[in-house]
């Protein structure tokens, strides 16, 4: 999802990615703290074993989430490089290992995984090197496993997701689509003051509560985000607070588990024209992502619905 200060096409190139080279990665490990750091931005998938399906208990879920997971999965592209998950061109994307570290958590094999911002799939393709099902959306599909939908109303069952995981827009540093749907065209910081992104954003929290089973969890990945004035004194510019925003829509409909802070490996932060202008300008550039983990009501409460599947 988008970075503070990037303007550019989310489709477009990325650039050099800092890290080790693949096969040269650290083997991931259960983070402990709530301060969690890598030092790339995807892991060696070739590392990691699935278990076999017919050792598996099956996940209980609507039959038509299922089905629709299974299409899914038999569309998905080819993966040439097993090193990486989504793809390198992909403007900020979701680091894969902070994706791993919660399926580990708070699923297992054959637990259905939703993601309502798959962006180029990250979440899908972690989710089946774990042996989990997964379901992508998007308003801008980037490949045939992602279906396209409004991250307000999925066509999905009902309590039928085991884990969701959403990285949605940090505001308009990034230009997804002209769909005038697109969240990513709501300015967090805008005359408004954030109005309608905060609304649409709630509209996205219901609906993950809708489709989540009771008692499951949600990991949201967001950041802040700050925007200089031009022509105004140092230290004038406008911060957007998303992430604390953000929590508090999702304590109206889920309980606190934890906040991670994770720490970003973002070029720009190395770079001394950005680091002079920090210091100068008077602002601070990002250094972390919040990671808020919760979960739903283990009781069925909050909004209720027909129970039918949506799926077309």
């Amino acid at each position: 999802m988008p970075r503070p200060h990037s303007r550019a096409q989310r489709s477009g190139p990325a650039g050099r990615t800092s890290g080790p080279a693949p096969g040269k990665r650290p083997p991931l490990a259960i983070a402990v703290t709530t301060l969690w750091e890598y030092p790339s931005q995807h892991y060696d998938a070739k590392a990691i074993e699935a278990p076999d399906p017919a050792e598996v208990e099956v996940e209980p879920a609507a039959a038509g989430a299922i089905d629709c997971a299974e299409e899914s999965a038999r569309r998905a592209p080819a993966r040439r490089d097993r090193n990486m998950q989504g793809d390198r061109g992909y403007v900020g994307a979701t680091p894969s290992w902070v994706i791993w570290q919660l399926l580990q958590r708070y699923t297992k094999p054959k637990s259905l995984c939703v993601d309502p911002m798959a962006g180029s799939g990250t979440s899908l393709d972690v989710a089946r090197d774990l042996g989990r099902r997964a379901l992508g959306y998007d308003l801008r599909p980037t490949r045939p496993d992602i279906f396209r939908a409004d991250a307000r109303k999925l066509p999905l069952e009902d309590a039928v997701a085991d884990f969701a995981f959403v990285d949605p827009p940090y505001s308009t540093h990034v230009e997804y689509s002209d769909d005038p749907r697109c969240i990513g065209r709501l300015d967090a910081g805008g005359a408004d003051r954030g109005k309608a992104y905060y609304e649409a954003m709630r509209g996205v929290i219901d609906e993950l509560h809708r489709v989540l089973k009771p008692g499951r969890h949600l990991g949201l990945y967001v950041s802040d985000s700050y925007r200089r004035t031009r022509g105004a004194a140092p230290g004038e510019g406008v911060f957007m607070p998303i992430g604390f925003e953000l929590f508090r829509l999702l304590r109206e409909r889920f309980e606190p588990i934890d906040i991670v802070a994770v720490v970003r490996h973002n070029a720009k932060l190395e770079k001394g024209n950005w680091r002079r202008a920090a210091e100068e300008q008077n602002f601070f550039l990002r250094g972390f992502n919040y990671l808020f983990i919760m979960r739903k009501d283990r009781t069925p409460s909050g909004r209720s619905g027909s129970g039918t599947p949506r799926h077309r």
